[in-house]
């Protein structure tokens, strides 16, 4: 019972600490200040010489002394033009790396495949490459794009294809069959260099 005395006590001498120096000043804590007097030290003399109050707020100073007030804007005046296309700034280009969006790259295997079964090979390998910038950790776009280079007789294109598939994905199921097909295609692709030689 008598902490509970000790700090309603406390309560009340604290109440009056914060109340006592509001009353000596004048300041009612429920009833709101009243608004600052008009600054009536720069008002400019009429032609009859007294001072009118200035109806504008002053524009505070600066350290330096210079005034922050914007000047006026003259209507009769027209705007500045617009800075030159060389002295614009530029916006600055869009990276050409890979961006890391799993999504899109399913949806691009998605298509790409169709393609392939269409026998549209070039439309195939777009969303195949497409699919690997969207996600390049990912090894089957790599074994797809193999596949739609052979299927066009660009063995080089589907050597290099599918030995990115086996870089990434060395455990693959199929990385036996694979590796067959890579030889298979390096075979032709040295019996051929000789022929594209010869034709041209």
């Amino acid at each position: 019972m008598n902490r509970l005395a000790y700090v309603v006590f406390g309560i009340l001498l604290l109440g009056f600490a914060v109340a006592r120096p509001m009353h000596a000043q004048g300041i009612n804590p429920r009833q709101p200040p009243p608004p600052p007097p008009a600054s009536t030290a720069d008002a400019p003399a009429n032609s009859s010489g007294s001072s009118t109050p200035s109806t504008t707020p002053a524009s505070p100073a600066r350290a330096d002394g210079a005034s922050t007030k914007a000047p006026p804007i003259d209507p009769t005046v027209p705007p500045p033009p617009p800075p030159p296309e060389d002295e614009a700034p530029e916006t600055p280009p869009a990276p050409s790396g890979p961006v890391f969006d799993p999504l899109h790259a399913q949806r691009s295997m998605n298509v790409g495949k169709f393609y392939m079964n269409k026998g549209v090979y070039d439309a195939a390998i777009d969303r195949f490459l497409e699919a690997a910038n969207y996600q390049p950790s990912l090894a089957a776009p790599w074994k797809m794009l193999g596949e739609a280079y052979e299927k066009k007789g660009e063995y080089s294109k589907a050597i290099d294809a599918y030995n990115k598939y086996i870089s990434l994905l060395p455990r693959a199921s199929d990385a036996a069959k694979i590796k067959k097909t890579v030889s298979e295609l390096e075979e032709k692709s040295a019996q051929e260099s000789p022929k594209k030689a010869e034709n041209q």
